[in-house]
């Protein structure tokens, strides 16, 4: 069985490893930072300690007895897959918190790596970790993505009234994936939704302000489809 002061070692380890990287994404204003991944990392590591030492145990009362000690461990892990869940939010077509939740499930396991005395895995995949949310993070930005909009125009019934805006749309680089059309006859206007892609993230607003010039045109919205957001 563990010492004493190699089971607080391996607490205070966790403990440490975990709060850097809730710390990293307190930064950044995640709703799961550093109190939620210490304390998550910690705990994974309370477990596997106690799943090592109680199979230990029972095997010290009676080698007859046996009893799988990953089995508490793999609990620990379903555990946390509802933490993770929670702070996971869908608004409209953005999915927020993703990073996050992977954040708290690699903790874990660093946890129960650390609990379990594998001090070098766990370590270093702290050390992964930590690469991935602080230096791929900068990398991301400079990397040139395609961002996903709907874009929502109201015009009279003027004809011709869809090539212009996509006339409008494409002097800006941007690309129409699909087009639906709305005609209320009642209020005599058409309402064209464009869902498009672009590489430029000024290129919409600056096709919205030109299409807000046209005398046509009696309103505008945008809306965000990119699919994921850390």
């Amino acid at each position: 069985m563990d010492t004493s002061l190699e089971i607080i070692i391996r607490l205070i380890l966790g403990a440490l490893l975990g709060g850097i990287i809730g710390l990293e994404r307190e930064v950044h204003g995640r709703s799961a930072g550093l109190r939620t991944q210490l304390i998550v990392c910690v705990a994974a590591v309370l477990i596997m300690i106690v799943s090592e030492n109680y199979h230990l145990y029972l095997e010290h009362i009676n080698p007859a007895l046996r009893i799988d000690p990953a089995r508490i461990a793999s609990g620990a892990v379903i555990g946390v897959g509802f933490i993770g869940a929670g702070v996971i939010i869908k608004s409209g077509f953005t999915i927020r918190g993703l990073t996050t939740a992977a954040a708290i499930w690699v903790v874990s396991a660093i946890g129960l790596a650390i609990g379990a005395g594998l001090y070098v895995e766990g370590i270093s995949t702290f050390l992964i970790t930590i690469i991935a949310l602080i230096i791929l993070r900068r990398l991301e930005r400079n990397l040139r993505t395609l961002h996903f909009k709907v874009i929502t125009v109201t015009t009279d019934r003027q004809k011709d009234a869809d090539k212009e805006i996509a006339s409008v749309l494409s002097e800006h680089g941007i690309n129409i994936l699909s087009m639906d059309m709305e005609v209320d006859r009642s209020a005599e206007e058409s309402t064209f939704i464009y869902t498009v892609s672009t590489e430029k993230k000024e290129a919409v607003r600056d096709a919205f302000l030109r299409l807000g010039d046209m005398g046509f045109v009696r309103r505008l919205k945008v809306d965000s489809q990119d699919r994921f957001s850390v």
